[in-house]
């Protein structure tokens, strides 16, 4: 009976290594070589796609929220990066904080005013590369009916065949910040910070 035990044992160990090294063999090989990335048009992977905002509550702590509805389209030839185009939609009614009652207050008219402007907009035209790993991306955020000038810092992870999509893949990492004030947003200033920090984790495919 204990031999019986061991060898199961020995079995499941056995096929969880070699499922294990199955799935490594599908972990893609990617560049962060700039110049190894492939030029074209990319459409956001939104099933692997992150937005997050910050923003500082009573100067304690810094409250974070998540909007769960966004796409965006990438223009990208990394022979030719001054010429980069990025356009995201963001739908203001996916917004998530856990919260009922608050995520009612941040999309009335005092914030978010979702019902007249349901949708923030970002353009960007523009990538000038800082050093091997890092970007900056200027653009144009537009919400609730105001436009302002933005830059977001890109690092990108690199690019790679994604032999589950069979797509090939770029991914990446922005982060950037805006006034709210800007937008005509002053509820509660300055208990609540004036700074919206966001960030952005994607894949492009």
């Amino acid at each position: 009976m204990i031999l019986k035990k061991v060898a199961q044992g020995c079995l499941i160990l056995s096929l969880a290594l070699i499922l294990s090294g199955c799935v490594s063999l599908l972990a893609p090989s990617a560049s962060s070589k700039l110049e190894a990335l492939r030029a074209g048009q990319y459409a956001l992977d939104k099933s692997h796609a992150t937005l997050l905002f910050k923003v500082e509550h009573f100067g304690l702590s810094e409250y974070v929220g998540r909007f769960n509805q966004f796409d965006a389209t990438l223009d990208f030839d990394p022979a030719n990066i001054e010429q980069t185009k990025l356009e995201a939609i963001i739908e203001m009614g996916s917004l998530d904080i856990n919260h009922e009652s608050l995520s009612k207050q941040l999309l009335s008219s005092k914030w978010f005013d979702q019902a007249n402007h349901p949708q923030a907009k970002l353009t960007a035209v523009g990538l000038r590369q800082v050093d091997k790993f890092n970007f900056e991306l200027n653009g144009n955020l537009q919400w609730r009916g105001i436009t302002k000038p933005i830059v977001l810092q890109i690092k990108f992870n690199g690019g790679a065949n994604n032999l589950l999509t069979r797509k090939y893949t770029i991914g990446f990492h922005a982060s950037g910040s805006f006034l709210r004030s800007d937008f005509e947003v002053k509820t509660y200033l300055p208990i609540v910070g004036d700074e919206i920090k966001i960030d952005v984790y994607a894949e492009f495919n």
